[in-house]
């Protein structure tokens, strides 16, 4: 079972409304800053609602992100209470990628291939 940074009563509503996404644990059991988010295009036949972000540190190495143990699926606003700074990003049309800017601590936006394309 995983141990999260915050507990449930801790999040707010910060950014709702915007569906569900894929976030690594690096964010939400270890409460590092998000690094790294691209949005692929929703996906409508998902069980979920889809909203295409996927949210990492950007310093999972290859083992790590093929772990299907260290990612799940949450709401996006559960992701915006561990680091608001992707806020102002959410509604960036798909596809699009955002990195932090090591220097700045600013996210700028980055190429993105699509998977599969």
């Amino acid at each position: 079972m995983k141990s999260f940074r915050l507990q449930a009563d801790q999040i707010k509503p910060l950014a709702t409304g915007h569906g569900a996404c894929f976030a690594s644990d690096r964010i939400l059991v270890d409460g590092q800053k998000v690094g790294y988010m691209y949005r692929e295009v929703p996906n409508p036949k998902k069980e979920y609602p889809d909203s295409g972000w996927t949210f990492m540190t950007g310093d999972e190495n290859q083992q790590y992100a093929d772990d299907p143990t260290h990612w799940a699926i949450y709401d996006v606003n559960t992701v915006c209470n561990y680091d608001p700074d992707v806020i102002p990003f959410l509604d960036a049309p798909p596809p699009v990628a955002f990195a932090r800017d090591p220097k700045t601590g600013r996210f700028v936006e980055e190429s993105f291939d699509v998977p599969g394309k």
